[in-house]
């Protein structure tokens, strides 16, 4: 018995499969020549003077694990202390945090809320109250409670600021890269976008970094003119794309890093993960067609690589639909393999073999040292698991509780920069 009859079977399953090729097709591609501009670094011309002042700010719930080292390390920072301050709003803790930010040497604001509870929440109401502060700042500089900077921090977003850049994102590290498998593994996840995502898209020139959730730096300027407002579960994609709408776009800042602590297990990995995800989907779904709207009227290619970053969630379920029908042996005489059509199956090949070899050359680049490589070992278990993941990520996209990550590892940047000097001289 036939599974289905040829000419219908045919016209049914190409309507369907030849759009999902060829989308698959051009995603791959299309991250594919992006990443090649990660490969080098353009020559930079810094401005070395510092000039613009800087509000810091954390929002830290239950964090007196941490937080009295991420204010200590940013007191410490090189750059004139006349010129910065370093805020705290402690929000909705019922621990020490607010004390021990306060010994250390913060500015301290406490914030009880029930109602609006989360990382967006509590920044918009730290931020209202900076404003209307006597004392102003040329920007403010977003950090987890978590968080561990390099001593030369300041002054490259400086630099930047001095250029004309109005929001910048830094190079998200990991402070705790060996501690775990799956710290390992996440360590890996983020020293791949820097290089071959972010770095990339700056050496482009015409498109928009995203920003990472901690370090970014924002002219106050922008936040006065658009407002923060961005209280989702995916903050920092959230005022990406909201600042995008208005034409300003992201740069990045490769010299400038945060050292932040991955989750240890992968129980809190998935959880974490599980909330990207759902902010993702949401912001997609409130802002990718106005961005590929945008990019028509302007034609401006910044506006439709931001909308292309927001498809991913989609594009993962579009790629695991492909290779499960592709698994089914009956239904392929029913479908154009348009795959075979583009490019010869020895062109396939040579793309995926360079597709595994992105995590190597991100670490490569990026002088990694060589424990960071023993984690690309188990690196696809955790890159699969993003398929689950995104499936619940759009069963659970109307969810809007904030899922707070433990931090427990009290690390002090002497320990990171030892590690660092380790690294600069093998």
């Amino acid at each position: 018995m036939e599974f289905m009859s040829g000419v219908t079977g045919s016209h049914l399953f190409n309507t369907i499969m030849v759009p999902v090729q060829v989308t698959i097709i051009f995603f791959t591609l299309y991250y594919f020549v992006l990443s090649m501009f990660g490969l080098f670094r353009r020559h930079e011309k810094k401005i070395l003077t510092p000039e613009k002042s800087f509000a810091l700010v954390a929002s830290a719930y239950n964090e007196e694990a941490v937080i009295g080292q991420l204010v200590e390390n940013l007191l410490k920072l090189d750059y004139p202390k006349e010129l910065y301050d370093v805020f705290v709003v402690a929000d909705n803790c019922t621990d020490k945090t607010a004390l021990i930010a306060k010994e250390a040497g913060a500015i301290v604001h406490q914030r009880f809320n029930n109602e609006k509870r989360g990382k967006g929440y509590a920044l918009e109401w730290l931020f209202h109250r900076i404003f209307k502060m006597e004392k102003q700042y040329d920007a403010v500089i977003i950090f987890d409670a978590d968080n561990l900077v390099n001593q030369s921090f300041l002054t490259e977003m400086n630099s930047k600021l001095c250029q004309g850049h109005k929001i910048i994102q830094c190079y998200l590290d990991s402070k705790n890269p060996f501690d775990t498998w799956v710290t390992n593994a996440f360590s890996i996840t983020f020293w791949l976008s820097n290089r071959m995502l972010q770095l990339a898209r700056y050496n482009t020139g015409h498109l928009s970094n995203i920003l990472g959730g901690t370090g970014m730096c924002i002219d106050t300027s922008v936040l006065k003119k658009i407002g923060w407002g961005a209280t989702s579960l995916t903050e920092d994609l959230e005022f990406t794309m909201k600042a995008l709408t208005y034409g300003i776009k992201t740069t990045w800042a490769h010299d400038a890093i945060v050292y932040d602590e991955k989750p240890l297990t992968f129980a809190q990995s998935w959880r974490q993960r599980k909330r990207w995800a759902i902010g993702q989907i949401d912001c997609a779904g409130r802002y990718l067609f106005p961005l590929l709207i945008k990019s028509f009227k302007e034609r401006k290619i910044m506006y439709f690589d931001a909308a292309v970053h927001l498809f991913q969630p989609a594009l993962t379920l579009i790629a695991t639909f492909f290779m499960f029908v592709n698994m089914v042996s009956i239904i392929q005489p029913y479908y154009t393999h348009v795959f075979s059509v583009v490019m010869p199956w020895t062109g396939w090949q040579i793309l995926s073999a360079f597709q595994l070899l992105y995590p190597v050359a991100a670490l490569a680049l990026d002088r990694l040292p060589w424990r960071a490589y023993l984690g690309l070992i188990l690196y696809p278990v955790f890159i699969y698991s993003w398929i689950p993941i995104c499936f619940l990520g759009f069963i659970n996209r109307n969810e809007k509780e904030w899922s707070h990550t433990k931090h427990t590892r009290a690390i002090a940047i002497e320990e990171v920069e030892v590690r660092q000097k380790k690294v600069s001289t093998n």
